[in-house]
């Protein structure tokens, strides 16, 4: 996708009153536009930050033109949030970096100030909405001093809170990871044994992956291994094969 990628809503539209009729449209372009450079789906590089900083800039110029749009500014306070953390998710050697394992000194504190900001703005309504939701979630990882720190319990809470108003077997996966932590794996295996039979998951490879990390901290490792290979089957991109076969060797 090229730099100057400009959404058609945006290079077509010339009002801020043509805006509202589809802008959770163009909120989901923009998130999609950033997911892909957050993380490629193929190929050997893991951040095109070219996207994220398209998707950022354009996500500004929207919430501009609708101030007083929570959600434009949810969106805008969790792009923000997802990308001050950029500098720490890959090694020096260009291998995959785990939140947990993240340097946080090199998160970008002015960004998620600016974030942060957007985030309280977009929950300033009766019903938050989805990408204001998920604003708070990257929020409560930003402001935690630590890993271990983080305040787990309300994170579940923030996702039961986003699984009314999207309520999608993604979000509860991600939901069964942060519960993982505030309960332990043991509660949060039986919810992905659940989800493991859903169809729209088949050929979603995060399922797997998570399923072998919890496996693995409870000690099974022979049936971690069989989840870290299926997650391998369905990945494509490079940095993501190359931290999987990591776990695997580990394992063995």
């Amino acid at each position: 996708m090229p730099l100057n990628f400009t959404p058609i809503w945006l290079s077509t539209w010339t009002t801020a009153a043509e805006l509202p009729e589809r802008l959770d449209s163009a909120l989901s372009t923009l998130h999609l536009l950033f997911s892909t450079g957050h993380t490629a789906p193929t190929g050997d590089q893991l951040v095109r930050d070219d996207l994220c900083d398209r998707a950022v800039d354009l996500a500004r110029t929207l919430a501009a033109l609708l101030p007083s749009e929570p959600e434009a500014r949810g969106l805008l306070g969790l792009l923000l949030l997802t990308h001050a953390r950029r500098a720490s998710r890959l090694d020096e050697a260009g291998r995959l970096v785990l939140l947990e394992d993240q340097d946080r000194g090199l998160w970008d504190q002015r960004m998620i100030l600016e974030g942060l900001r957007h985030t309280v703005d977009g929950l300033r309504v009766g019903t938050p909405g989805r990408f204001a939701l998920q604003a708070a979630i990257a929020g409560a990882h930003a402001v935690a001093p630590s890993f271990a720190e983080t305040d787990w319990a309300r994170v579940v809470h923030l996702y039961d809170l986003l699984l009314t108003v999207e309520p999608s077997p993604v979000v509860e996966l991600n939901r069964a990871a942060a519960l993982s932590f505030a309960a332990g794996p043991g509660e949060a295996l039986e919810l992905l044994d659940r989800l493991s039979g859903d169809p729209r998951l088949r050929a979603y490879p995060y399922l797997h992956a998570v399923r072998a990390d919890l496996l693995r901290r409870v000690g099974r490792p022979a049936e971690a291994s069989r989840e870290y290979e299926a997650a391998l089957a369905l990945t494509a991109n490079g940095a993501e094969r190359e931290f999987l076969h990591g776990r695997l060797a580990d394992l063995a």
